[in-house]
């Protein structure tokens, strides 16, 4: 078969098979629209670049029914998941950020899975083996994307498998690069980098060592931060509360040469151990200027790179994912106006902007813990830095808690105010979490279509009809409960598939078919943004 050129056709064409492009056909999958997923690697991960997964990606994969599976991948419900300043595992404990085991968390108010510790070598392939069950969804391995054309109603794609030495023609309506910093997608399509640059040189250390964890008395934590007379030069990283370590050097090209001195100078001293990979790499801080052009468009690291310190690489990448799903498949289904996949760049990379900077603040904020003499007790800016802890990583709810202020397919509240500015459900704000029954969250309300919410006796017609009309999905919930009402704040609340709030209002609106065409991206860019301008003017 070498040689041979032969073509294919698919809705939906997927260049990376990372989490991001997994997560990505994942969703597309569960909607059952048909997509190729295609990666050049063999699909092993020998090295684990990603360590935590986030709250909010724990609720996507809630939907996606890998919950338990992510949760008890490796890390024990028992093990702590402190964040520990320590000169060396051996020497003095400087401070400690408390973090409750597994075990220990119960219900939390703001969600209904928090995050868990499920490194990417045990993340991927879960994820991974959940697209396989999907009937719409090819995943391909050993297949490179090697150039796209594109025109007003196609992408052609030439791709190679790498296995059977044989090219083809892709021809999908939409290819989306998930390929990374070093793919070809944003490269072929010009798109340029903004932001800081390389912020640092970082070495990670990947060592097998079953006997460090008894070396020392600091017990098990999600990270041990290492502060010695060269101020905070290093975190550890257990991977699988075992025998798996990472040692990340922040901003120390040396220690690529010199590994063991540096497992030394974390541990205290000599240690058994077996070092499985030595990997320098660079710690930027980078947003793609645009995210896409026409029928291509890009998401994960391919449109943002960010310090990994804080958690939020990943995490963006995955909403994005979620964001851009259900764009593509409305627009496939013929029920998505010609402004939806446009809204997925205006809404997300506003959010990269703020992640990525939040990242290197934060990257900033460890590596300027000063130096600690090992014997004389903290000095002034060594109580400042303790006291600072708090600020030195986001929490899970602060990753999530922001808006898609300019959305052009959210319609905002009609009238202004403090009260409409911090309210908890106001339009493009994740739709809040609470508990409706044992084990039932108002998540799980969210995915399939719209939802529209229903806390009185306002039944929404207007908005039901609307939307039948336009052949938009949509159901309808009514809840009860004056807790969870006082939470959405009105009678009518309507929420998108992705989970965002996209309208609401005490009663259906007079307007009920421009608020429908709004949120399925049918009202064009320039009325939606005269409609924001008139808004912001009354208010």
């Amino acid at each position: 078969m070498a040689g041979i050129d032969i073509k294919s056709e698919t809705s939906v064409l997927i260049a990376g098979a990372g989490p991001v492009g997994l997560a990505l056909a994942c969703e597309l999958g569960l909607r059952s629209v048909d997509c190729v997923l295609i990666e050049k690697r063999d699909g092993t991960i020998s090295v684990p670049k990603m360590s935590a997964v986030s709250a909010r990606t724990m609720e996507f994969c809630r939907r996606w029914g890998i919950a338990g599976k992510v949760r008890t991948a490796v890390w024990s419900e028992r093990h702590g998941m402190d964040f520990v300043y320590v000169e060396h595992l051996r020497g003095r404990e400087l401070a400690r950020t408390r973090r409750p085991p597994l075990s220990e968390w119960g219900k939390l108010d703001f969600t209904p899975e928090g995050g868990c510790h499920c490194p990417q070598i045990y993340f991927d392939p879960i994820l991974a083996a959940r697209v396989k069950t999907l009937p719409s969804v090819k995943l391909r391995y050993n297949t490179r994307l090697d150039s796209f054309t594109q025109d007003g109603e196609t992408v052609r794609a030439r791709v190679t498998d790498l296995a059977a030495n044989a090219t083809e023609t892709m021809v999908a309506r939409y290819l989306v690069g998930c390929d990374g910093p070093a793919g070809i997608v944003r490269e072929a399509l010009g798109i340029r980098l903004g932001g800081l640059g390389v912020v640092a040189n970082s070495v990670n250390i990947f060592f097998r060592s079953p006997e460090l964890a008894s070396l020392h008395d600091k017990g098990w934590a999600r990270i041990y931060r290492l502060v010695d007379a060269g101020g905070c030069w290093a975190e550890l990283i257990p991977i699988d509360g075992r025998e798996l370590w990472r040692l990340t050097v922040f901003d120390d090209p040396a220690a690529v040469a010199e590994p063991a001195a540096a497992l030394a100078r974390m541990a205290g001293g000599d240690f058994p151990h077996e070092i499985l990979s030595v990997t320098l790499w660079e710690r930027r801080d980078f947003v793609a200027e645009s995210y896409g052009e026409g029928r291509v468009v890009i998401a994960g690291d391919a449109a943002h790179e960010c310090s990994p310190t804080g958690g939020l690489g990943m995490h963006t990448g995955i909403e994005e994912a979620v964001n851009l799903a259900w764009k593509l498949a409305a627009v496939i289904a013929g029920w998505g106006g010609p402004g939806l996949i446009a809204s997925y760049a205006e809404e997300r990379r506003p959010i990269a902007l703020r992640h990525v900077a939040f990242s290197t603040r934060t990257f900033n904020a460890i590596r300027s813990i000063p130096a600690t003499d090992a014997v004389a007790p903290p000095n002034d800016s060594g109580r400042d830095w303790r006291a600072n802890l708090a600020f030195m990583a986001p929490s899970e709810k602060d990753k999530m808690d922001y808006c898609y202020e300019r959305s052009p397919v959210c319609k905002a509240d009609d009238s202004g105010g403090a009260e409409l500015e911090s309210a908890a459900a106001r339009p493009g704000v994740r739709a809040p979490h609470a508990w409706l029954s044992e084990g039932r969250s108002t998540l799980d309300l969210f995915g399939d279509g719209f939802t529209l919410l229903r806390f009185g006796e306002e039944h929404g017609r207007g908005l039901l009809g609307a939307a039948q009309m336009r052949g938009m999905p949509i159901r309808a919930v009514d809840i009860g409960d004056p807790v969870v009402a006082a939470l959405y704040g009105r009678n009518l609340v309507l929420v998108r598939p992705d989970g965002y709030v996209a309208w609401r209002g005490d009663h259906d609106p007079a307007d009920a078919e421009a608020v429908v065409d709004r949120v399925r991206g049918a009202v064009s860019n320039e009325a939606a943004a005269s409609a924001r301008s008139a808004v912001e003017a009354s208010t």
